[in-house]
């Protein structure tokens, strides 16, 4: 007991609460790029097992960070005694939780489908989500340095192995890859919207916020934009442009990685 508390207090240390695009920020935009630009490099010509290990292994520390900061959020050391108190808005099935579920399963599907399914969601909506926070992560920022490494490793990561997919051609840079891909991203709306209703039969709404990928009908919205079309449209059309959006937006980083490819080859054949 005493060693879960003394680990409890450091997994608890404090740090200036981060700034947007302040030493933190920027040290964490540089450990990204250099990850990608070294992964990519060293695994250029990966094979199938080798993908799959870097994608795998990925997933697993992102667990273990997951593990962690849930740790953090739930136990406190009061007046010398532990106190557990599970805060439900931090549940990890959020859109960006995405790639520690999706990759841990591309380590139990052989190639076939679902892997590809799985693998392509990586390229494609992961990165969206991992860019979304990298770009403007002040919404994450808080005052412990623990939780603040978890979810700029958990971001990295999501860009970082996204562009290793594409790069090494495992998820090909081809539109049909944003069809593959969309399954996934339909599942795990699917399981967010049953947690929400979920939340709202067992009461737990009475007590808790509880909005897995923030689009519970329950909930006051909290998403830029989409808050706003929640308080003036019927939630089933707010649900079609959540997906239609984030779909789009997918594709488009798709759609970067497609130009990039023919640009790329191009510049080969020249100098070839």
């Amino acid at each position: 007991m005493e060693f879960f508390k003394t680990l409890i207090e450091i997994f608890d240390k404090k740090m200036p609460e981060p700034q947007m695009f302040g030493w933190f920020h920027l040290l964490w935009i540089a450990l990204m790029i250099i990850a990608a630009v070294v992964l990519c490099r060293t695994h250029k010509n990966g094979d199938d097992k080798r993908v799959r290990r870097v994608v795998f292994v990925t997933a697993v520390l992102v667990t273990v960070f997951e593990i962690y900061k849930q740790i953090c959020f739930s136990f406190t050391v009061v007046d010398d005694e532990i106190v557990f108190d599970y805060l439900w808005y931090a549940f990890p099935f959020q859109f960006c939780s995405m790639p520690l579920y999706v990759g841990l399963l591309t380590g139990i599907f052989r190639k076939g489908r679902i892997h590809n399914s799985l693998m392509a969601f990586l390229a494609t909506y992961s990165i969206f989500g991992g860019l979304t926070v990298m770009a403007y992560p002040p919404q994450v920022f808080i005052g412990e340095i623990g939780v603040n490494i978890q979810t700029m490793f958990c971001h990295a990561s999501m860009i970082v192995v996204g562009i290793y997919l594409l790069y090494t051609n495992y998820v090909k840079a081809e539109h049909k890859t944003i069809l593959k891909a969309f399954p996934v991203f339909v599942v795990s709306i699917a399981l967010a919207m049953l947690m929400n209703e979920i939340a709202k039969w067992t009461g737990l709404l009475e007590r808790e916020d509880f909005n897995m990928f923030y689009i519970s009908p329950h909930c006051e919205g909290t998403l830029p934009v989409y808050s706003i079309l929640q308080g003036i449209l019927p939630y089933p059309v707010c649900l079609v442009i959540y997906f239609v959006c984030f779909t789009l937006i997918a594709y488009l980083i798709l759609l970067a990685a497609i130009g990039i490819k023919k640009l790329a080859a191009k510049k080969e054949k020249k100098n070839g």
